[in-house]
């Protein structure tokens, strides 16, 4: 009986919470009284609940984006007010904000944020347009993270568009709502006089909202991102959802992107849309966060979500998630026809090129670069490179390896494609991410054989990738060679600085490595030619000078002497170089004309051609 009224007790109590969550409305106005200056008017409004206090907090990160960015450093102006009067607020954390509102059912808490970084994971406002990364803008009352909430924005005067994946309030303008503060997160919104298009793909509606303009042809791209979509469909046989939005910022200079539930943003370079490398470089951007819908937003490391806005989120298995993706983004460029085999393959081989010359990958593995997000990879410095490896890269590598030893133990009946569509599917019916664990054991259950060395060595370890072996289950042969055969490299890299060459980086193990150069040394002179007469006969585009690009290295040898004149805070001295030979080697992938039946078969597989 006891036991009986105890969980009738609890049932009853649950009850109440939820029926006073439920009563709870939480609201919020966004307009833009000076654009201009790069700030965003934001009101909350919350009714029904009646506290003692209530504690408002800002996210520090953005999901997608692993570094702690503590937007509450932009946020300034905050007050709150019930019933006209001025409520006591006090800053009780860096992102939590404590208002007293002796239990007031209805208060408006107003704010203003400052939004002027340029990039796809951060807020930026001007007279022409307002990008909302979301994280950046609003809050959520401790507690409620799964509450809904609503948002009207106001456009300034001069705008006249609002684009987001947020879904309407039907019959109010430029009003939206999100099911909950995870859904608002991840739902950037563009405010302006964007150029928007649409088209269908795989059954759903895509949006296009270009900010920038640009030399892009949106006939084009109508047809051609299409195919991208309809490619990324079929390798995981659905859709998740009935609408897309991607916006598309373009600058003068600009790449970049961020996934987010059903949309995404992308940087792109505005007038590179009519040359073959850039329009294929957008494609292949698009390709990439497109993937993302699903891995990472629904297949997605178990530590990905729920979200803990506060603190860094750990794992282990970014190498997947983006990593994975970028290998993907080849897979689907060649199968939309944006590139043709030989692209693919030496496209792939110069992946692995870039990780074999990255002095960092004898270091670092896969996982520890995942795991190390938060405090290298997205926080590099001038020595990362000797220390780290991006997750990206050695995740891309990862994927080449691990889908030809798929398709070569499964004699082309299997590849990489099957796992992740399993994993998604296992994802969607779990209702949560998965662990490492669980990944590794789907691979194995996919190809049929251990995948323990293989994790061993590519995942947890720092061994090369045994190229030449993989590629050769699909008949491509691989040849490898100096980058710079019989020229002598400094390893040290340099910009110009108003009294001469200032050293900006050295690679573990080079000339300059071992000599003692320094970052921040600056070269005076180059075996007593000064910098100014080294430098003479250069078309400089940039500030960025490679010395082995200088007249008096290019016509040494290696084992020469290179003798500079530095100054080192403001002391002046002397380093000598012996120049070695550059470490780093150019892969080259052909497809082998007389490869054997199996091989072709697994070529076959593999470029889904």
């Amino acid at each position: 009986m006891f036991i009986k009224k105890s969980i009738l007790s609890l049932v009853v109590l649950l009850t109440s919470i939820m029926a006073a969550k439920a009563q709870v409305k939480i609201g919020f106005e966004v307009s833009f009284k000076e654009p201009q200056a790069h700030y965003a008017e934001v009101q909350m409004n919350i009714s029904g609940l009646a506290k003692d206090y209530v504690d408002v907090k800002m996210p520090v990160w953005t999901p997608g984006s692993y570094l702690i960015r503590e937007f509450e450093k932009s946020v300034e102006g905050f007050k709150a007010s019930a019933s006209g009067k001025a409520l006591k607020v006090e800053k009780v954390r860096k992102n939590i904000w404590r208002v007293y509102s002796s239990k007031a059912k209805d208060i408006k808490i107003n704010y203003r944020v400052y939004a002027f970084e340029i990039s796809v994971r951060t807020a930026f406002i001007d007279e022409s347009h307002a990008f909302l990364s979301p994280t950046g803008i609003f809050m959520y009352p401790e507690g409620m993270i799964k509450s809904p909430s609503t948002v009207k924005i106001i456009p300034f005067k001069t705008w006249s568009k609002v684009s987001t994946g947020l879904p309407m309030v039907a019959g109010e303008t430029f009003t939206y709502k999100a099911s909950d503060f995870d859904i608002l997160f991840d739902s950037p919104i563009e405010v302006g006089n964007q150029d928007t298009f649409e088209f269908m793909a795989s059954g759903v509606r895509h949006e296009v909202a270009m900010y920038g303009g640009g030399n892009y042809d949106k006939e084009k791209l109508k047809v051609d991102m299409a195919k991208i979509v309809e490619q990324e469909t079929a390798v995981y046989g659905e859709n998740p959802n009935k609408y897309y939005l991607f916006i598309v910022h373009n600058f003068a200079r600009g790449g970049g992107g961020l996934e987010h539930l059903n949309s995404t943003t992308l940087g792109a370079t505005r007038d590179a849309y009519n040359t073959e490398k850039g329009y294929k470089g957008f494609l292949s951007l698009v390709a990439h966060e497109y993937h993302h819908l699903w891995n990472v937003k629904r297949l997605r490391p178990v530590a990905l979500g729920p979200f803990d806005y506060d603190n860094e989120n750990y794992t282990t298995n970014l190498w997947v998630a983006e990593g994975f993706t970028s290998y993907y983004e080849n897979k689907y460029i060649l199968r939309a026809g944006f590139d043709d085999p030989n692209g693919f393959v030496n496209g792939l081989a110069g992946g692995i090129a870039t990780v074999l010359n990255t002095p960092g990958s004898k270091l670092q593995s896969a996982s520890a670069s995942s795991y190390d997000a938060w405090i290298i990879g997205y926080r590099p410095n001038e020595n990362s490179k000797n220390i780290a490896i991006s997750y990206y890269n050695k995740g891309e590598v990862i994927g080449i390896l691990m889908d030809l030893e798929i398709i070569n133990a499964t004699k082309g009946a299997k590849s990489l494609d099957d796992v992740m569509k399993a994993m998604y599917l296992q994802c969607k019916t779990l209702k949560r991410g998965y662990t490492d664990a669980e990944f590794k054991a789907m691979v194995e259950k996919i190809s049929g054989i251990s995948f323990t060395n293989f994790w061993v060595k590519y995942v947890n370890g720092v061994v090369d990738a045994e190229y030449v072996k993989y590629f050769s289950y699909a008949g491509v042969n691989v040849s490898t060679e100096n980058a710079t055969p019989g020229k002598p490299v400094t390893g040290a890299a340099a910009q110009l600085a108003n009294d001469g060459l200032a050293i900006t980086s050295t690679t573990r193990g080079s000339a300059a490595w071992e000599a003692g150069l320094n970052v921040n040394d600056i070269i005076i002179s180059l075996d007593d030619i000064t910098v100014g007469d080294a430098i003479s006969t250069l078309r400089l585009r940039a500030p960025q000078v490679s010395l082995e690009s200088l007249p008096v290295v290019a016509k040494k040898q290696i084992g020469d002497v290179l003798k500079l004149k530095v100054k080192r805070d403001g002391i002046q001295k002397e380093i000598s170089l012996t120049l070695k030979e550059n470490p780093s080697v150019r892969l080259k992938a052909t497809i082998d004309e007389n490869a054997s039946a199996a091989q072709k078969t697994v070529l076959k597989k593999w470029m889904g051609i």
